[in-house]
């Protein structure tokens, strides 16, 4: 396994209530509303798709820092370490975030 499944249990209760599925991707797992990627969890800590919009206010939230992906930044993405993950409050945060993002979106 790719990622802590600990870490998988928390997102779960963070998500509860919410219409969400799972899908392995990227050597992960990721958390899926209307088939829009919210989060995800991999090796190391989480992602999370909140939005170009709200990318500053993520990235001002300690433990997060832009999601690279083969060496770039992937815009509206961020990455949060374990440690970030693992506390409550900062978690909540950044995941207000994504589901505000993605909920506004059109299902796919």
């Amino acid at each position: 396994m790719a990622w802590d499944e600990g870490l998988a249990h928390l997102m779960r209760e963070d998500l509860a209530g919410e219409r969400i599925t799972e899908r392995k991707m990227f050597g992960g797992l990721a958390f899926l509303m209307n088939g829009h990627m919210v989060c995800g969890i991999h090796k190391g800590g989480a992602m999370f798709r909140l939005g170009k919009p709200n990318e500053a206010a993520a990235l001002a939230i300690k433990g997060a820092a832009p999601m690279m992906f083969t060496g770039k930044p992937m815009a509206g993405m961020v990455d949060f370490s374990d440690e970030a993950t693992a506390d409550d409050i900062r978690r909540g945060q950044v995941m207000a975030l994504a589901l505000g993002f993605v909920k506004a979106l059109p299902p796919k």
